[in-house]
């Protein structure tokens, strides 16, 4: 195995430090919920089944990228309440030197209730993610960077310190797309060596800038779109790499499949994949991933990735 775990070798990744409180509701909203009643909303839940998951796009693309052998060092804010999360982080010697505690705030966190038809409330708490612009990059920090979703001033400024250290990154906004307007959009394809969506944030980023997906794809070295179980595509050089969908061992929990495949990429990237092989390592995390609950509970290691990837693309990895 070639292993990238160095500091010169080294992923920035700039993001979201989260907790995600997931609690399961044995009924149906709609049998609680009345339509001719919804103005005057006023109902309890109880819900008897409840896990606290460790998450947040920056925490999940770092353990991905853990555990591929890759050298995460996580740009993040968090609150008086992240001990755990650190002490988790720490365990698994992933470096939190450019984790930033905000003194009299939370960690950002989810609250999401299911129901038996598989309907989410959500509530979603930024807490220290509203400071993530206090928290520069600076030159010299890694050889690639990313900017996944976090506070919106923080995306902006992160994107501005990578362009400004001369570290190639990627731009992957996510759910935090629709904080920008196409103007925006429009620069941080400008500052970006890479673009990450699916194919939701791909429509909504293109109807924004008003440019369509193939004249986004010429702003940037390459624009990764994923389809869910139709896999992904990868527009680079002017045309379009069809990358398949790995095959999981089950599909039981989606969550933080995304930013499993993109650990996939930034590793492909630093160890110097072309793009083929850089979207089906990306293919095969995210498929890894989705085959147990939450979004940091598989726990392969290289050795069984590597003998997953040769199983399902004919190929070592390493």
């Amino acid at each position: 195995m070639s292993s990238l775990a160095s500091s010169h070798d080294a992923a920035l990744i700039c993001g979201s430090l989260a907790y995600d409180n997931i609690m399961v509701f044995p009924d149906r909203f709609r049998n609680h919920i009345l339509p001719e009643q919804i103005h005057i909303l006023n109902v309890s839940f109880l819900v008897p089944e409840m896990r606290r998951e460790f998450g947040g796009c920056a925490g999940n693309i770092a353990y991905n990228l853990h555990l591929l052998g890759g050298s995460p060092r996580i740009v993040a804010t968090v609150g008086d309440d992240f001990a755990p999360y650190r002490a988790r982080l720490e365990g698994f010697g992933i470096p939190l030197d450019r984790v930033r505690h905000v003194e009299n705030t939370l960690t950002a966190q989810a609250f999401i209730t299911t129901d038996l038809d598989g309907n989410q409330i959500t509530a979603f708490h930024p807490g220290a993610m509203n400071f993530s612009h206090q928290n520069r990059v600076e030159p010299g920090e890694a050889r690639l960077g990313i900017v996944s979703p976090d506070g919106r001033e923080g995306m902006l400024q992160h994107a501005r310190d990578f362009v400004a250290a001369k570290i190639p990154f990627i731009f992957d906004p996510g759910q935090g797309l629709p904080m920008f307007s196409g103007e925006e959009v429009l620069a941080f394809f400008d500052m970006a060596d890479y673009a990450c969506f699916n194919d939701y944030e791909a429509r909504l980023a293109s109807e924004r800038a008003g440019l369509s997906i193939e004249r986004l794809s010429e702003r940037v070295e390459a624009l990764i779109i994923t389809h869910g179980g139709e896999g992904s595509g990868i527009w680079t050089g002017g045309e379009r790499i069809n990358i398949p969908c790995a095959r999981a061992e089950a599909v039981l929990d989606p969550t933080g499949c995304g930013d499993a495949y993109r650990a996939g990429l930034l590793y492909g990237l630093l160890a110097g994949f072309d793009w083929r092989k850089t979207g089906q390592l990306a293919s095969l995390m995210g498929a890894i991933k989705i085959a147990q609950y939450g979004s940091q509970n598989h726990a392969p290691t290289p050795d069984a990735i590597n003998a997953q990837y040769r199983r399902e693309f004919g190929e070592n990895l390493w």
